[in-house]
């Protein structure tokens, strides 16, 4: 069997006659390491907020279109001033909707008569604090 010769500073290496790192060699090491880790951790925390906006977003957005759709459905209110409408019966834990509904009468005569058209504005609002609010319109079906 050939036997291998090891490269000199190899063999010195593994004697234990090498001198090893510095104190400022370690020292720059951690300090770049540190560095790092804390643009890593910044990082992942500022993915986690984003995540966590759009997910209330997106609940949120998803909300609204049911809660339009549910009131769309709903009979329509020719007798209450203003309309009232409810709301979904389930909504998730720290959401709320607030409904406001505005009877539009271009040709009021003054007589209070309905022309049958709704301008329906949905608010969905996240521990109080309000995350996105749409307008749209109801109009009374024709009989």
């Amino acid at each position: 069997m050939k036997r291998i010769r090891l490269h000199f500073q190899v063999r010195k290496a593994f004697q234990g006659s090498s001198r090893g790192f510095t104190l400022i060699e370690v020292v720059v090491a951690i300090a770049l390491l540190g560095g790092i880790a804390l643009t890593l951790v910044s990082a992942l925390s500022t993915v986690s907020l984003a995540l966590i906006t759009t997910d209330k977003l997106t609940t949120a957005e998803s909300l609204i279109r049911s809660q339009l759709e549910f009131v769309k459905n709903q009979s329509y209110d020719d007798i209450n001033n203003p309309p009232q409408y409810t709301t979904l019966p389930e909504i998730p834990n720290g959401y709320a909707i607030v409904i406001t509904a505005e009877r539009l009468d271009p040709n009021d005569d003054g007589t209070g008569n309905d022309d049958g058209i709704q301008k329906i504005t949905i608010t969905v609002k996240y521990n109080n604090e309000e995350v996105i609010t749409v307008e749209d319109y109801k109009r009374q079906p024709v009989t």
